[in-house]
């Protein structure tokens, strides 16, 4: 049974670049209080980037995972001051693959963590893609340009260990299933 709860109050003990961590208070509808340890995250966005027989992806090390090469979707944190999530999503798609997209269509929005994180992710699908040379890729980022083959998409899936990639990837999927 879903109830009703406010916040009353929350406490920050570490600060990072990225996100910030601490514990929140909460009060419920019957006056139970109760206290969540939590991650707050600025948001995120990822972007499928489609063309007529190719999605666009990426392969990046993850440290944190230890990882030297995950497959990705294009993506990028809400770090830029006032600005939209569709706004970071064009960003990321000219600093990550050096392109811009013609059409842009919000897919979903989804929490990453929802028991200890803020965290949001909006995924949009970016087509009417062409290459612009004044959004080469940050060299500095270590990411790998993949042109991934749609007839492929599976294996894609397959590979895949990021849930924001496997989301946006079922997706697809599934749209390309429903067009026959």
């Amino acid at each position: 049974m879903a109830e009703d709860f406010t916040a009353i109050g929350a406490e920050t003990t570490w600060q990072g670049k990225m996100f910030r961590v601490g514990v929140e208070r909460f009060r419920h509808a019957d006056g139970e209080e109760v206290s969540r340890e939590k991650v707050w995250h600025p948001g995120a966005v990822g972007v499928v980037a489609l063309d007529d027989d190719t999605v666009w992806l990426t392969r990046q090390p993850r440290e944190a995972t230890g990882t030297a090469a995950s497959l990705e979707i294009p993506a990028g944190k809400l770090d830029v001051e006032g600005e939209s999530a569709l706004r970071t999503a064009q960003r990321e798609l000219g600093e990550e693959i050096g392109k811009t997209a013609s059409r842009w269509e919000e897919i979903m929005a989804f929490f990453t963590s929802p028991g200890f994180s803020d965290e949001r992710v909006w995924l949009y699908l970016a087509t009417g893609l062409r290459d612009d040379p004044d959004l080469e890729p940050d060299p500095r980022e270590r990411i790998e340009i993949v042109p991934w083959p749609l007839h492929r998409l599976d294996a894609a899936i397959a590979q895949c260990e990021d849930s924001k990639t496997l989301i946006a990837l079922l997706w697809l999927a599934q749209r390309r299933a429903r067009a026959g």
